[in-house]
């Protein structure tokens, strides 16, 4: 049996400090910056503003230990549809990059979380109300490619919408088609989460997937009971149920950033 040299001893120790040091390196703490972009339920509609969903899932992820800093904008807006998310028609896209600007001159990454449909796939009422499954798919495309344009070294995570009463209706319409519609709505965000991967590798994930069931089937617990004209149907998420989707939304973006920073 063949004795190990010294100098043999001493290059393999050099290597495995090599390694170690690159591998400490990897996982150093890095700061997130996250710009919440979404309408009603991402705003905390019927809640205080301190328990809307991105107030939990900053915490969630501060929690995590993950990383050195959180910082957050919740641009959510009650009503609001991809449409008018959308930088030619002006309406809330320049409020969005405004917030954006301002969190990406701090340190770390920034990360455009993005929940929408709800308001799209109305029967009637919303801003372009409603939205098909296509052209939904189109306007997001939009949304995305202009943010990467702006900030190339930017996260966007698309969270698939969570579930409403098939009779909700308020001042707008949405009722039974308008849920159908927004299921058509979930493969359109598969695909595009698979075209970014060609085009723009480590750029655009898929974040929440479980949420819109966990809701369908605990909404009697976790949604408001709200008064409409076809009775008394479920669409906000209450306290407890803001919670909950933090961690959903929470789970989507971390993983997203795992695999973003992954080698």
């Amino acid at each position: 049996m063949k004795r190990i040299s010294f100098r043999m001893l001493l290059l393999l120790c050099s290597v495995l400090f090599v390694a170690n040091t690159a591998s400490a390196a990897k996982k150093e703490k890095q700061s997130l910056n996250i710009v919440f972009i979404g309408n009603s339920i991402t705003q905390g509609a019927l809640l205080d503003k301190n328990d809307a969903p991105p107030v939990y899932t900053t915490e969630y992820l501060k929690s995590s230990k993950r990383f050195k800093a959180v910082r957050f904008s919740n641009q959510g807006v009650s009503g609001s549809t991809t449409v008018d998310f959308l930088p030619t028609t002006r309406r809330l896209f320049q409020r969005t990059i405004a917030a954006a600007d301002l969190l990406s001159v701090e340190e770390g990454t920034l990360l455009f979380s993005v929940k929408l449909g709800t308001n799209d796939s109305a029967e009637k009422g919303p801003n372009g109300s409603p939205v098909s499954d296509t052209q939904y798919y189109d306007n997001i495309k939009l949304i995305i490619d202009t943010l990467l344009s702006r900030y190339p070294s930017s996260l966007i995570v698309l969270h698939k919408p969570i579930w409403y009463s098939p009779n909700t209706y308020n001042g707008a319409i949405y009722l039974k088609a308008g849920l159908n519609r927004l299921n058509s709505y979930i493969p359109q965000l598969d695909r595009l989460v698979a075209t970014y991967a060609q085009t723009h590798p480590g750029h655009v994930f898929q974040g929440d997937t479980a949420a819109y069931d966990f809701f369908r089937i605990n909404f009697k617990k976790y949604l408001f009971p709200e008064e409409g004209n076809a009775g008394t149907f479920f669409l906000h998420p209450n306290k407890e149920g803001a919670k909950k989707l933090a961690v959903f939304w929470g789970k989507g973006i971390l993983k997203a950033f795992e695999k973003s920073t992954a080698k």
